[in-house]
């Protein structure tokens, strides 16, 4: 009489593990996420805030209140005086000029773009676990900060870029100064102004030093 047979067992494959390749490696998110985010609330928290303490425009295109001065240190005071209550107003005049400017010039525009999104992508907001790598070379960090300035360089003195921002700049700043100067600031409420103007870059350095204070983790980092 034949034995019976063992019972057979189910066999089940381990599951095994992969090194991970340079494909999954690739997959990762080629800058740090968390630290973009808040590097972009940052600036759009800074405007939205900035924005809120603008001055009505019909207050500042008054015509009323224009009239010519009677000296140079008059119009110095009126400038001193007219931009300390209405310094959002003229910040976003100024900002709108740079726009319309960039905006005429299509090539600027994209070299400009181009310039601050290989400072964001390829070294502030790049994870530093993950080198550089172009045309199958790795670049060290120092290498890409080097590289970078470079760049920056011949983009704002070797292109258009720098005659575009500076002409804009400048026009923005004759249309503020003629302003300030025949806009007569007695009927506005300077008071409680006063102590608030703390320098024509006021508004954009709390800016920056917010966009800073979002950025510092990452390169302190590579450091």
């Amino acid at each position: 009489m034949a034995s019976p047979s063992p019972p057979i067992l189910p066999i089940s494959n381990p599951p095994h593990t992969t090194a991970p390749t340079a494909a999954s490696a690739q997959s990762q998110p080629p800058i740090a996420t968390p630290a973009f985010r808040a590097f972009i609330n940052q600036i759009s928290e800074s405007v939205r805030h900035g924005l809120s303490q603008r001055r009505p425009w019909a207050e500042l295109v008054d015509r009323n209140a224009f009239c010519k001065p009677e000296s140079f240190s008059e119009a110095a005071l009126r400038v001193r005086k007219n931009y300390s209550y209405f310094r959002v107003n003229y910040l976003t005049v100024i900002a709108l000029i740079l726009a319309f400017s960039l905006l005429s010039h299509p090539l600027s525009l994209l070299l400009l773009l181009v310039l601050l999104a290989s400072w964001l992508f390829l070294y502030l907001f790049r994870p530093s676990d993950q080198p550089l790598v172009l045309f199958g070379r790795t670049f060290t960090d120092r290498e890409t900060l080097g590289l970078l300035i470079v760049f920056s360089v011949v983009v704002v003195f070797l292109t258009s870029v720098g005659s575009v921002l500076i002409s804009a700049l400048l026009v923005g700043l004759a249309i503020v100064f003629a302003h300030g100067s025949f806009r007569d600031p007695e009927d506005l409420f300077l008071d409680e102004q006063e102590p608030a103007a703390t320098g024509l870059l006021s508004f954009l350095g709390g800016a920056a030093s917010n966009a800073a204070a979002a950025a510092a983790p990452v390169v302190a980092a590579r450091v």
